[in-house]
């Protein structure tokens, strides 16, 4: 198995996929974030090894904690790659988590793909268990989760959303912090 992965990126897929150069070899990865990602780039992806009889199929995450949480729903009945991966894509790992956990089935339903039923059935297998797998805690200030929703109604995706949270410090007021991510953003 396949479990991470340093190279160059040599191709970048509308679709989310990548084409990574590893010592002179090639690995198609889906990623769930690409958004930061470009040619000749070099990345490293903790991988998730998907192997079917007619296909070995890698997912590439920028975190151990989101290759974790991308595997725990996997577990999920009627949760396959596909959906796992729009989870991912659709909002940050931390987010979700903390919508499972609190059983916000709308919340969780907002992924393409999903449904209430589905909705339901995640958070009534995952609920309980996201703290077990998580690496981080689950509970987010909520000064966070405004930054996060400000940048994601300002056009920014998941993934720089992520970095520019990992990549400030944030200052307590609101505004401060908003302006700090944009700030970070804006150098990259």
């Amino acid at each position: 198995m396949i479990g991470w992965l340093r190279g160059r990126i040599i191709s970048l897929r509308s679709s989310g996929d990548l084409v990574v150069d590893v010592n002179a070899v090639g690995y198609e990865v889906s990623v769930a974030s690409d958004e930061s990602l470009r040619v000749g780039d070099e990345v490293e992806l903790f991988i998730h090894t998907q192997v079917r009889a007619d296909a070995i199929v890698l997912y590439g995450f920028r975190s151990n904690d989101d290759r974790e949480f991308f595997t725990t729903l996997l577990a999920t009945p009627g949760v396959g790659p596909s959906t796992a991966l729009a989870a991912l894509r659709t909002m940050p790992t931390a987010e979700l988590r903390g919508a499972i956990e609190g059983g916000d089935v709308a919340h969780v339903a907002r992924i393409p793909g999903i449904g209430a039923k589905t909705a339901n059935r995640i958070i009534l297998e995952l609920r309980g268990k996201m703290a077990e797998t998580s690496s981080t805690p689950t509970p987010r200030p909520s000064r966070v989760s405004d930054v996060e929703e400000a940048l994601r109604s300002l056009g920014y995706g998941a993934g720089e959303i992520r970095d520019a949270l990992e990549g400030v410090t944030l200052p307590e007021e609101e505004s401060a912090a908003l302006r700090a991510a944009l700030q970070y953003l804006g150098r990259r």
